[in-house]
């Protein structure tokens, strides 16, 4: 560096304070990780209550990771469920429920249910996953997934996925169309 430089340099510094301190502060508090601990606990547990929106877990249906699943309400026509297992009905929307604790996938598949019911809408994917579990009990979620279904009033049937649509990890779910086409009640 020339002279010239230095004092261009020591110029433009002119009235420019040192830090008092060399860390930098993250901005972020410390993890509290016996706090976190407790909410990865209560997340896991399930609740045996039974819930508002009629979805009970009183009994659950233990089912395997690589089990199909397959159920029709009476009175379902069992063509309209074959057509439904090779996925010749097609489905107006997905929801993926991957990663979520039994009370918020239980709420988050409410409102999904709720709302394709409003647009009268006849088919939807469920990805509930299939995992095994660490305490090497069955898949939490798919069990849920398979109980629940059988209670909402607006699903006529399901059946596991083709393999290109999640397998055994997720389901087609037939709905009731109420206004738009009467034959589904």
């Amino acid at each position: 560096m020339h002279d010239d430089d230095f004092s261009l340099f020591k110029a433009e510094l002119r009235g420019v304070k040192p830090l008092k301190q060399d860390r930098a502060d993250p901005g972020k508090p410390k993890v509290d990780r016996t706090h976190l601990a407790v909410l990865r606990q209560a997340a896991s547990v399930a609740i045996n209550a039974i819930k508002v929106d009629g979805m009970s877990d009183q009994f659950v249906l233990d089912v395997g990771p690589e089990e199909p699943l397959h159920w029709a309400n009476d009175g379902v026509q069992e063509s309209q469920m074959r057509k439904l297992k090779l996925g010749q009905i097609g489905f107006d929307g997905s929801l993926d429920l991957h990663g979520m604790s039994v009370e918020v996938a239980r709420d988050t598949l409410w409102a999904f249910l709720a709302e394709a019911s409003k647009f009268e809408v006849r088919c939807v994917r469920i990805t509930h996953g299939k995992s095994i579990r660490t305490d090497g009990r069955r898949p939490m979620l798919k069990s849920h997934v398979n109980t629940w279904l059988r209670q909402h009033s607006q699903v006529l049937g399901f059946t596991s996925c083709l393999p290109k649509h999640g397998g055994t990890g997720a389901i087609y779910a037939m709905l009731k169309r109420t206004m738009l086409d009467g034959r589904d009640d």
